[in-house]
């Protein structure tokens, strides 16, 4: 059971979610179960609502509190390996941040 984190450009074509298309753009490394196990341990609001069995969508407008509570887990964190990929994902989000047809997607297995 893991969580993969993907930077995700979204084409929207009318109202309907049938004219909606994406197109991944860009993925942290291959974060999985570390990935999982960092959101479900840190007592954060936005990283406790990551699930290693669903989907979550986060769009231009979380990214400045994702990016805090990335910023504040990876402050917490002496393991290299998973500082490494708690930066992965800051770029991915810092990316998304800055334009609004960009989303990340923390899918689960």
């Amino acid at each position: 059971m893991g969580v993969h984190v993907s930077l995700v450009h979204v084409t929207q074509t009318g109202s309907s979610g049938k004219g909606r298309s994406l197109r991944h753009l860009d993925s942290a490394g291959r974060s999985g179960d570390t990935f999982a196990g960092v959101c479900a341990g840190s007592g954060l609001p936005l990283l406790s609502r990551v699930d290693p069995y669903r989907s979550l969508i986060l769009t231009a407008a979380d990214m400045t509190q994702f990016v805090s509570e990335i910023e504040t887990t990876r402050a917490r964190c002496g393991d290299a390996k998973t500082v490494a990929l708690l930066d992965d994902v800051r770029a991915l989000a810092l990316r998304c941040a800055a334009q609004p047809d960009l989303e990340i997607h923390l899918d689960g297995d």
